[in-house]
């Protein structure tokens, strides 16, 4: 992953974390920086549903990510836990990026002329490390679906680049500490949880180990994943000297899991996303 050159001399990231219906919480705080033409960052790096909903934002696509959410997301085409039970997908991550994608415009100009790079995350199957991958008018239609495929509840190890890829959360689910290592300085982090959550360490299910036969490095990743999740949020917590974490989460009341689909629950959720990014923007000097 190459560094951009900083604009104004501080290197900023956004980093947005995954955590699919979840999701509905940065599509909320994203379409308050589009309406207030905010876009002071370098580069951003975005997780499984956080990649997606980047990909809005820095296309300036007011309002895609909701009406993803509450819509196609929502469809039995994603979500369905008979097609499930039958030996098929449980969300079909690349049905919901295709579908998204063909019938939901989304602005691939103004992301190319905007020069603010969206590094996706996926995880890699060969080795179980973070892949950082430059999103590009070419590879989305790769890139997207894989940094999304949820292992167990979605079959296929989606390929980019003719290599096999799961879920970017499983290696590093808040890339806030690469954002660092690429020269960032000056941090906005998105999560999906409220502050204060912390993965609990606990041994794989027997179900889960026979999951990944044959794929030693994955399953290593899956036993880590906690560890590196709660280092993640330490750094958040207390970062280096030379580094400013902006965080902006949702509350402790938040109503949206991972899986919610009633609409009522997610829109509460967009509508805490939009407070929260208003309170960072007033934050930052910007009338809102």
């Amino acid at each position: 992953m190459d560094m951009p050159v900083s604009r104004e001399g501080q290197p900023s990231a956004l980093v947005v974390e995954g955590g699919a219906m979840r999701g509905i919480f940065a599509a909320g705080v994203l379409d308050t920086f589009i309406e207030a033409d905010y876009l002071p960052f370098d580069f951003a790096i975005g997780v499984s549903a956080g990649s997606t909903n980047l990909i809005g934002y820095l296309a300036g696509d007011h309002g895609r990510s909701r009406r993803i959410l509450l819509d196609h997301a929502r469809r039995t085409d994603f979500i369905n836990w008979r097609r499930y039970l039958r030996g098929g997908h449980f969300c079909d991550v690349s049905w919901l990026w295709h579908a998204s994608y063909d019938e939901v415009p989304l602005n691939v100009r103004r992301y190319l002329d905007n020069n603010v790079p969206l590094y996706a995350v996926t995880t890699s199957i060969v080795t179980g490390e973070a892949c950082y991958l430059r999103v590009t008018e070419e590879n989305m239609h790769e890139v997207f679906p894989a940094s999304c495929a949820i292992p167990l509840f979605y079959r296929d190890f989606p390929r980019v680049n003719g290599e096999p890829m799961t879920d970017g959360g499983l290696a590093d689910s808040i890339p806030v500490i690469r954002a660092y290592e690429q020269g960032a300085r000056d941090i906005a982090v998105v999560l999906s949880r409220p502050l204060g959550y912390r993965k609990r360490v606990s041994p794989a299910p027997k179900f889960i180990q026979q999951f990944f036969h044959g794929h030693a490095r994955l399953f290593e990743a899956v036993l880590g994943r906690a560890e590196r999740y709660n280092r993640a949020l330490e750094f958040i917590q207390s970062p280096p000297a030379d580094c400013r974490i902006r965080v902006i989460a949702p509350p402790a009341h938040f109503p949206v899991g991972r899986f919610t689909r009633e609409a009522e629950l997610l829109e509460q959720g967009y509508l805490f996303g939009r407070e929260a990014g208003m309170a960072h923007l007033r934050g930052r000097g910007i009338a809102v």
